[in-house]
């Protein structure tokens, strides 16, 4: 070897000394993941909008974690049957769950029969999004606009699918806010059906979100008539809120506020009430870096999943007004306005 082969020979081993020392320990696996499982709960079928939502959301909390999360649909009772199981989890078995938020939280409010959870105790990772809602008419109807619906004698026909459906408790809760004449019929097989209803001309209004909305009106299936909230949707900048068409009393501006309340708590991300306090604070770490990802919020978008993230303070305080801020009088009120129309 000659002299200038060893030089070059010596300076190469010296740097790769110098990498070694100033590389560091690697990133050590945080045992609270490592090597784990997490359970991601659905209470809807496979192919839906929730099911989408957990298995865009499960790759990205492995990679955050370092734990294998598993989707598992168990659907039953608009959810109910999922967060029955998820509230009684013991703290050595992972799970999540999104939750339908209007639908679980007016189950409990209204002591459904096999409601087993109290929303309360969970662990809130935040709301990955809460729309508006849009009262549509179907092309056929006889009216458009509010005032058309007050003045009508014949009862609006509403679509829905069961009582607690989003569907047909919206619109009890319209018909109840503006006093109108109605017929809520149930029964249809999701928003789909109802929607379908609604184009033939089988039922005159459909209480929905505004995603599903905004694919009825394009579609020139249905008409928008008013956001049922204070403040217009974004997807419909044009229409009207309700309470720029309609004047309403303090009574009825109670009644739509705990609605638009109960409307915010969206689809939630929940853990159960056994989860350590430690694991939950990484839990909700995780959950607002993964939705600030550019990568993940492209997926969603490219899948049609809107992501407007509410945090986990502010989502257990809509659960709290919803179900501890209401009297007795006014819980029975609600009882009667939702199962009794």
């Amino acid at each position: 070897m000659t002299k200038r082969q060893t030089r070059i020979l010596t300076l190469a081993l010296a740097a790769a000394s110098t990498v070694f020392l100033h590389a560091g320990p690697a990133a050590a696996a945080d045992p609270d993941f490592e090597g784990k499982t997490i359970r991601f709960m659905v209470g809807f079928g496979a192919g839906g909008g929730f099911d989408a939502y957990s298995r865009i959301l499960a790759p990205y909390f492995e990679k955050e974690l370092g734990a294998q999360v598993v989707v598992e649909n168990l659907p039953g009772a608009g959810g109910m049957k999922a967060l029955n199981r998820v509230y009684i989890a013991p703290k050595e078995q992972m799970m999540m769950n999104i939750a339908n938020g209007p639908g679980v939280g007016l189950q409990q409010l209204l002591e459904l029969k096999g409601a087993r959870f109290d929303l309360v105790k969970f662990g809130y990772l935040g709301i990955l999004d809460s729309p508006r809602w849009i009262w549509l008419v179907s092309p056929k109807a006889d009216f458009g606009t509010p005032q058309d619906a007050m003045k009508r004698a014949k009862p609006v026909v509403w679509a829905g699918s069961g009582k607690i459906s989003g569907t047909a408790d919206g619109a009890a809760f319209t018909c109840h806010i503006l006093k109108l004449n109605c017929n809520i019929v149930t029964g249809y097989k999701g928003s789909r059906g109802s929607a379908l209803a609604l184009a033939q001309g089988e039922s005159d209004a459909l209480y929905v979100s505004e995603t599903s909305a905004l694919k009825y009106v394009q579609a020139k299936n249905a008409r928008a008539v008013a956001a049922m909230n204070r403040h217009r949707s974004d997807l419909f900048p044009d229409l009207p809120a309700i309470t720029e068409m309609v004047k309403l009393d303090k009574e009825q501006l109670w009644w739509l506020d705990y609605r638009n309340t109960l409307e915010s708590m969206g689809r939630m991300l929940l853990v159960p009430p056994s989860t350590p306090k430690a694991v939950l604070a990484k839990l909700q770490a995780a959950t607002a870096k993964i939705v600030r990802d550019a990568k993940f919020l492209a997926e969603a978008k490219k899948r049609k999943r809107t992501i407007k993230f509410i945090g986990p303070d502010k989502a257990k305080a809509a659960v709290a007004t919803v179900l501890e801020s209401v009297t007795p009088a006014q819980r029975a009120a609600i009882r009667k306005v939702v199962l009794e129309n």
